[in-house]
């Protein structure tokens, strides 16, 4: 097991890896105390079972560069394998502003084959690499030194197994005919709005059945002193004020130290110092705010007139369709999706690119009475009138 912990050797590894079809990576990060992830340890492997395959120690080689990686990234004649990127992307972007370009995300290719929605890595290993995981170290922390070969061990085979699950995916998604299925779900992974938060947007993410105007506008400045915050503190949201704790503020409007003191659901951090000042300069602000400035929520989707009985055609529709594709129902849409398109609306994601070819083409057929649906023994057809 060898471990990288030099730019130097950084560098002639990725070189290697310019020269393969592919490369699998992998890794292994902290969040739980931290707003940005403590990215630990990365994981690589080369093509075939007897592949290189390598652990890169940024803790240990903490002068080392990763700039050899994302030069990596860069190079597209090698595909760049991961599984569940997502958390993986947003460290590489946060830190050295890159994406790996070509991607390939095994989970998402293997919800595109019909594995079921969001499929764990150890289900693929088991079903396509025919091989146990060891989960022993599934919880280490990995952020202390030294590893102890067990860890080490756990940690490569997050990407040894993942080459036979990439070649075994990538072929049946040649073969059915989905690379542009797998395509626009991994835009939205390698979109850096997908990893841009503003503080002045982070109230929207909150969930409150209140719409007044003036309510809303202190739930935006306490989110967006929040969000503020806990990045320039990387500390965890959580760790600054809960969100139960954040609308009660919103609903109480404290004006001064002593009247924050009195919220039941305030952490103890918060009720004094730079973060009680923060709070009460947001609730004041909020206050303050002109009436045109106030936030205004989207009430479209709560004046949906939806049509129950057309709202269960299209679930039986989506059923048969899942089940026609071999594709996990919710991927394809939502319950929300199909109760909103039984209420008239048609800017829906069940409606565009990939799942509109999928479902979405007959789900409007079936609204405008186009075509019926019948059933037979436990297969249901779609009629065209």
């Amino acid at each position: 097991m060898r471990t990288i912990t030099t730019t130097d050797d950084l560098a002639a590894f990725c070189k290697a890896a310019k020269t393969e079809p592919y490369v699998t990576i992998d890794t292994e990060f902290l969040r739980e105390r931290t707003y940005w992830s403590k990215l630990c340890l990365i994981q690589m492997a080369l093509p075939g079972d007897k592949g290189d395959a390598v652990l890169v120690d940024p803790v240990e080689g903490d002068t080392m560069s990763l700039e050899p990686l994302y030069d990596l990234f860069r190079h597209e004649a090698t595909v760049k394998v991961f599984h569940a990127a997502r958390q993986d992307l947003e460290i590489f972007f946060v830190e050295g502003d890159a994406f790996p370009k070509p991607l390939f995300d095994t989970q998402v290719a293997a919800m595109v084959c019909g594995f079921g929605e969001q499929v764990g890595y150890e289900t693929l290993v088991r079903k396509i690499a025919h091989h146990p995981l060891d989960k022993t170290s599934r919880f280490t922390d990995w952020s202390r030194r030294p590893l102890s070969d067990a860890q080490k061990t756990y940690a490569l085979a997050d990407v040894t197994h993942l080459r036979v699950i990439y070649e075994t995916l990538s072929e049946q998604i040649v073969a059915s005919g989905r690379q542009k299925w797998v395509e626009e779900e991994l835009a939205v992974l390698t979109d850096p709005e997908t990893y841009t938060v503003r503080p002045y947007e982070a109230w929207q993410r909150i969930k409150t059945r209140t719409n007044s105007g003036r309510f809303l506008a202190v739930v935006k400045e306490l989110a967006r002193f929040r969000e503020e915050y806990a990045q320039r503190n990387n500390v965890p949201r959580s760790r600054v004020i809960k969100d139960d704790a954040l609308l009660e503020l919103a609903s109480t409007k404290p004006a001064n130290v002593e009247e924050l003191g009195r919220s039941r659901l305030l952490l103890r951090e918060a009720r004094r110092g730079d973060i009680a000042d923060g709070l009460l300069a947001a609730v004041k602000t909020g206050m303050e705010a002109k009436p045109e400035d106030q936030p205004k929520p989207d009430t479209s989707k709560d004046q949906v007139q939806v049509n129950p009985a057309l709202a269960d055609l299209l679930r039986v529709l989506l059923k048969a369709k899942s089940e026609e594709l071999g594709v996990a129902a919710k991927l394809i849409a939502s319950a929300s999706d199909l109760d909103l398109i039984a209420g008239g609306l048609r800017k829906v994601p069940a409606l565009a690119g990939w799942r509109n070819e999928a479902f979405g083409e007959d789900a409007l057929r079936l609204c405008r009475g186009e075509i019926a649906l019948s059933a037979k023994g436990n297969n249901i057809k779609v009629v065209r009138l």
